[in-house]
């Protein structure tokens, strides 16, 4: 008895450690405009600059002329994005951990996308990337404007307008075919 009860302390305080909290990755945050935590906040970044990295470079050989040049901006202004982030968690201003991989559904979504070729490619990869953008920048906006982190949270402050330049853009690859 006495070794599940210090089995179960343990799991309960793992928990918010090993997982991202359950109204983050559900949603339910964003649709109530909830700021996410700063361990939320990093990992969902990381994530969403790794797919963007990773899914831009996949339009570089495979998209039409106006995805390859989008993916172009993509990838430098997430490669950017990232290693903000990662200088500002190395520093010591942000205690979080990074991600070092895409979770299963950020790699689901690149593992369809290599499927892919012509319109289906077009297609897929431009709705994937209104989509991760319009994501982006609730979760840009949600933390700049209660986020418990200063230093990260002037900085989702500062990257907040390239997000929504880059989600104008993405809108507008469909008009551009």
């Amino acid at each position: 008895m006495k070794r599940s009860i210090i089995v179960l302390g343990f799991v309960l305080l793992a928990g918010p450690a090993l997982a991202q909290s359950a109204g983050e990755k559900t949603g339910v945050n964003s649709a109530l405009g909830i700021s996410p935590t700063t361990a939320d906040f990093v990992k969902e970044v990381a994530i969403s600059d790794m797919f963007e990295i990773e899914s831009n470079k996949l339009a570089q050989e495979k998209g039409n002329a106006s995805e390859k040049t989008f993916a172009s901006q993509m990838v430098t202004d997430h490669t950017k994005t990232s290693t903000e982030l990662k200088g500002l968690v190395s520093s010591g201003k942000v205690k979080a951990e990074l991600p070092a991989a895409l979770d299963s559904s950020h790699q689901n979504k690149l593992d369809k996308l290599k499927g892919k070729s012509g319109k289906d490619f077009s297609s897929d990869f431009n709705s994937m990337q209104v989509s991760a953008h319009k994501d982006a920048v609730s979760l840009f906006e949600r933390y700049a404007n209660g986020g418990d982190n200063p230093d990260l949270k002037s900085w989702a402050g500062k990257t907040l307008p390239a997000l929504k330049h880059h989600l104008e853009l993405a809108q507008n690859l469909d008009k551009s075919n």
